[in-house]
């Protein structure tokens, strides 16, 4: 099947296929784990098609690898974006972006409630190599469009946000960001291809941690950055020099993934929705933080720009960090652990994961209160999670 015809598949056919060739090595189905760190040459003149002639093909593997090539191609494919790249983390798709696109002098926006390492880059080592940073309030547009100034190289944020589900009005971003002719720079992990796509509303790279929903079980760690071919280039440039690469068996993993990728999203879409309904039923619940509540601050935005809500769902239980241990320790089928996007339904309590070495008080100006909870739900029945939470509230007294 051509390429073209693969592009007028859907969502879930293309998953499966796109960027894939049909005749594989040894009539394998699966595109085969390339695990090797050099290519050879057959000849001389082999070397000199690949060095003066620019023929296509593989050289050592911190330059690239046809395993790394295909999952590279169908990540392309579901974001909408002409080229792509895969990194051995989230992180160092950010910062090798990052890195990429500024020098000595520039300076970036960026949000608050940002991924608190991708804050500390910006904040603290950026600012090593003359790079400044202006953090401004999420929501606070105008406070954005004021912080830009004739050095700005770009503005970046989440969409959703991480932990409280905010969603940029993209649309607005883009306004704003080609008036002042700046670039712009989302991360999509939250949200995914599924549920939205930032490219097609202007935005200029499109970052994903593929640790979580992309390969979704739990089990390897990569990123991706995709955007234009002109701007993912430079990126790639660096990328070599830096190193950061994810190796073939991770990239046949996160292709194994993305076969059942919008099943499963779409699926934790609909148990995330059930279970943020249930908890703000709750009487112990403060407040649910899920876009698709009708309760949530970006409800409108979020309906307008995306599909699904996510598989996040972030709550505030009534009480103090005793009442927060008690619920956490009363839990028996989900698990505690800091990342979401997979298979099993997680919990995480920032206070004391995430922002463990913060002070209360600096915890607090940031939102990360006590009794806050981040919930990612999985492939389990929902009913099952809603039971398990629910003991937990009870054996909790909350």
């Amino acid at each position: 099947m051509s390429e073209e015809k693969k592009s007028s598949l859907g969502m879930a056919s293309r998953a499966i296929h796109a960027g894939e060739p049909r005749d594989k090595y040894a009539d394998s189905l699966t595109t085969p784990i390339f695990q090797t760190s050099t290519f050879t040459f057959k000849n001389s003149r082999d070397i000199r098609e690949y060095t003066k002639d620019k023929k296509e093909r593989f050289e050592y593997g911190r330059y690239g690898n046809p395993t790394e090539l295909i999952a590279q191609q169908r990540l392309a494919d579901l974001e909408g974006a002409e080229d792509c790249l895969v990194f051995s983390s989230g992180m160092m798709a950010i910062t090798t972006t990052i890195l990429s696109l500024v020098r000595t002098g520039d300076h970036i926006v960026i949000t608050d409630d940002s991924y608190k390492k991708t804050l500390e880059f910006c904040k603290s080592y950026l600012k090593r190599f003359g790079v400044d940073c202006t953090i401004v309030p999420f929501g606070d547009y105008d406070a954005l469009e004021g912080a830009i100034t004739e050095k700005t190289r770009f503005i970046f944020s989440e969409s959703p946000t991480n932990p409280y589900l905010n969603v940029f009005d993209l649309v607005l971003l883009k306004k704003i960001a080609d008036k002042h002719h700046v670039m712009t720079l989302i991360d999509s992990t939250i949200a995914t291809p599924i549920n939205q796509r930032p490219l097609e509303f202007g935005i200029d790279l499109v970052t994903h941690s593929a640790t979580k929903y992309l390969s979704g079980h739990n089990d390897i760690l990569a990123g991706a950055v995709l955007g234009s071919r002109e701007l993912i280039a430079p990126i790639r440039s660096l990328h070599k020099s830096m190193g950061g690469l994810i190796d073939a068996h991770c990239c046949y993993l996160l292709l194994r993934g993305l076969k059942t990728f919008p099943m499963r999203v779409e699926r934790q879409n609909a148990t995330a929705l059930e279970v943020a309904t249930f908890l703000e039923s709750r009487p112990g619940v403060e407040r649910v933080y899920y876009p698709f509540l009708k309760s949530h601050q970006n409800y409108a935005i979020a309906k307008e720009q995306m599909t699904g809500g996510g598989c996040v769902v972030t709550f505030v239980i009534k009480g103090d960090l005793e009442d927060a241990n008690r619920f956490l320790d009363s839990l028996e089928m989900i698990y505690i652990g800091p990342s979401f996007g997979g298979t099993e339904t997680l919990i995480t309590h920032p206070a004391t994961v995430s922002y463990y070495d913060y002070t209360r008080e600096h915890r607090y100006e940031l939102g990360i209160i006590d009794t806050l909870f981040r919930l990612a739900v999985g492939l389990e029945d929902v009913k099952d999670i809603i039971e398990d939470l629910e003991r937990a509230f009870d054996r909790a007294k909350i």
